[in-house]
């Protein structure tokens, strides 16, 4: 049976809220840049890593998502091994761990030879990198989004929770930006050639700045309750409870991954591959979603604070399901004027901020304590893996079968349905409970 308890003012040792926001959050900015630049560059990295003699492009950008796809599916191995690390040794040295090996792997990428010059073994290097990768992206959010909602000062645990998913779309935007000035200052053949490289460069310094950071993190008030409570106190919850609540937990995350990947990240690669845009036009309509993305995030965390994650939530995965349809037949529409097509990606990002605000502290209230960074960390790779990794695999495979340019359009609205359903089950005054211990 489990107790809630609100945080003392003023516990001993207790993390400043302003630097464990920062130190927090920064870590997801490194891996979502990361994450951000492959998908924004999955043109290109298939014709070098996927395409030998000159092979069907279609064929390769479905093996550049299988790639994407399975860096994902290693997502929940590595929450349920660095979240039961994080329960038990504690959220700093756990986050440290895993942003180096984030960093390491990135950088890495960089210096990959391409298929052209090793052969069969280029797509299997690059592979192996992204399970690095996925390995500690899935430790990343667990213990991030722990330090900032026990962290959080009374009533802003929303806001405070929302800053995991702010950073996730700095991380895009950067993503988005760096990939855009190298499509833009150099040539077609000097991109395909050398400068797809660039980009990934930047994630050795960005991570030595990160890491600086989350070496002076200190310890959360709630672990630090928890490490000091009686062992069977301590003791973990049980494995129905648990299982039942990460099953739950990504349910109510299927509208927001789903969406958020589709509008967010699948869609540059869908510009090109499906209605012939040019890459440049591609990333500038991300950049444009993402934007809208960003600028929902934090005031939809700071709402769900006053008003409940369930109604902030639930509000964006239908308007999310509703503008889907729309917004494919707007970017189809070559009559269309470029302000429109900019309005309606700026909106479909927006409506995916209204569930990325509020759904950090969501999850966070569903676990306590002893179990919280693995059960956070699994339930969202679980629902990443799921519904964002496949996405770009399961749209763009099933747009080249049927020839239909809407599928992506069906993807969400099909996710958005039953995410609904799951968000329903939330109860309204969740925000004004203190976090389980």
């Amino acid at each position: 049976m489990t107790t809630s308890v609100r945080d003392p003012a003023g516990t001993p040792g207790a993390a400043r809220p302003t630097r464990a926001l920062v130190a927090g959050s920064v870590g997801n900015f490194i891996e979502w840049y990361e994450f951000g630049v492959y998908g924004y560059l999955a043109t290109v990295v298939a014709r070098n890593f996927f395409t030998p003699d000159g092979g069907d492009g279609a064929e390769a950008l479905v093996r550049t998502y299988a790639a994407f796809a399975l860096a994902f599916f290693f997502r929940p191995v590595g929450a349920l091994l660095f979240g039961r690390l994080g329960d038990r040794i504690g959220r700093r040295p756990t986050l440290v761990l895993v942003l180096s090996l984030m960093t390491a792997a990135t950088t890495l990428i960089r210096l990959l030879p391409t298929y052209a010059v090793a052969g069969a073994a280029a797509p299997w290097l690059l592979t192996a990198l992204r399970v690095v990768q996925g390995l500690s992206a899935g430790g990343e959010f667990g213990g991030a989004v722990a330090v900032l909602t026990e962290s959080a000062p009374p009533g802003r645990r929303g806001l405070y929770g929302a800053w995991q998913s702010f950073t996730v779309a700095l991380g895009l935007l950067a993503g988005a930006g760096a990939a855009a000035l190298v499509a833009t200052a150099l040539t077609g053949p000097q991109v395909e050639a050398w400068g797809w490289r660039l980009p990934f460069l930047m994630a050795l310094p960005l991570g030595l700045a990160a890491l600086w950071l989350r070496l002076a993190l200190e310890e959360t008030p709630a672990f630090r309750r928890a490490s000091a409570a009686a062992p069977a106190a301590r003791a973990a919850a049980s494995a129905r409870e648990s299982a039942a609540a990460v099953v739950l937990g990504a349910g109510r995350l299927m509208a927001w991954s789903a969406a958020g990947y589709t509008f967010l990240v699948v869609l540059p690669s869908y510009l090109q591959a499906s209605l012939g845009a040019s890459l440049r036009e591609a990333l500038a309509a991300t950049v444009v979603a993402n934007l809208g993305f960003a600028a929902a995030i934090l005031p939809a965390g700071a709402l769900s604070d006053r008003v409940g994650r369930r109604a902030v939530m639930v509000s964006g995965a239908l308007l999310a399901a509703v503008v889907a349809l729309p917004l494919l037949r707007l970017l189809q529409d070559p009559a269309a004027p470029p302000w429109a097509k900019g309005a309606g990606v700026a909106a479909a990002g927006a409506v995916v901020g209204l569930m990325a605000g509020p759904g950090p502290a969501m999850l966070a209230e569903m676990f306590p304590t002893r179990v919280r960074h693995t059960g956070l960390g699994v339930t969202y790779a679980l629902a990443n893996a799921v519904f964002s990794g496949c996405a770009g695999l399961l749209v763009t495979e099933l747009a080249r079968r049927t020839g239909s340019p809407d599928i992506p359009a069906y993807y969400v609205i099909a996710c958005c349905a039953v995410g609904t359903l799951a968000l329903a089950t939330l109860r309204g005054d969740d925000h004004r409970h203190a976090l389980r211990e």
